[in-house]
């Protein structure tokens, strides 16, 4: 399966990496998370598509192997308001679906091995319109 183009607002960008400072991850799934942003487009804030998932960001999603269908805050952990409905980008489904826009899908490696997900939907969190400037 050929990867989807992914697209990112640098502040998401600069948001993940200072996680992954803290964050006690596997070296294989740091690699795979780094390789990921690595081929990003990076836009400003005001150029991000409306469809397109990014952190602080309520995003429904299917895993294609289950045909089971979530909906999720993607943050990055430590800064959610609440856990309740938060999936954090250092999760293997939130890795994988940072800066994926609607209708489009990839294979991530996950603790049930390799999944197929697929963004169905966006909406903004309360936090997303937070800073436009950067």
């Amino acid at each position: 399966m050929t990867k989807p183009e992914i697209i990112l607002t640098q502040r998401d960008l600069d948001a993940i990496e200072m996680g992954l400072i803290d964050a006690t991850l596997t070296p294989e799934f740091i690699d795979a998370l780094e390789t990921e942003l690595a081929r990003a487009k990076i836009v400003k804030p005001a150029d991000l598509p409306d469809d397109c998932v990014a952190l602080n960001q309520q995003v429904t999603f299917r895993v294609v192997e289950t045909d089971k269908v979530f909906t999720r805050t993607l943050v990055v952990p430590g800064k959610a308001r609440s856990a309740d409905d938060n999936l954090s980008v250092f999760a293997p489904l939130g890795a994988a679906l940072i800066g994926l826009k609607v209708g489009q899908s990839i294979q991530w490696q996950t603790n049930r091995g390799l999944q197929t997900v697929e963004v169905l939907g966006v909406a903004a969190g309360g936090d997303q319109q937070m800073d436009n400037a950067g």
